[in-house]
């Protein structure tokens, strides 16, 4: 049995702020935008995993969903308590300033682990804490 990864969600909250951030900052591609029910779906990748797709939704992505659990989430999103992502780069030095020359919200600077990573955050303009690492050999 083969297991892949093929999709992750972020919750945004302005597809427009985001599509600034992951494409144009980041460089993924933007692979779908769909709108269905008043809601819109953005799939970005890179281009060098094609078969792992990252979806930009909404904080809560169910039409039924009540407006006070809608509420409750876009509260999470804007304090950043929803969950991010990890990216893995070869160069985490090189990521960092690429990202923070185009303006990424820097939480961490490139700092070398305990466990053995190199790695840096930003916040994306949702809120959300993206995280790059660099493997360190020995």
């Amino acid at each position: 049995m083969n297991i892949n990864l093929s999709q992750c969600f972020i919750a945004v909250d302005d597809h427009d702020k985001a599509l600034a951030f992951y494409r144009d900052a980041l460089g993924l591609e933007v692979r779908k935008d769909v709108a269905f029910e008043g809601m819109r779906w953005v799939t970005v990748g890179s281009p060098a995993q094609p078969g792992v797709e990252i979806v930009l939704e909404p904080p809560l992505a169910d039409p039924n969903a009540s407006e006070a659990d809608k509420q409750a989430m876009a509260e999470l999103l804007a304090k950043g308590n929803l969950r991010g992502v990890i990216f893995s780069t070869d160069d985490c030095d090189a990521t960092f300033e690429s990202i923070r020359t185009a303006g990424g919200e820097v939480l961490q600077e490139p700092i070398d682990q305990p466990y053995g990573v190199r790695d840096c955050a930003f916040r994306d303009p949702a809120g959300n804490m993206i995280r790059f690492t660099q493997s360190r050999t020995a």
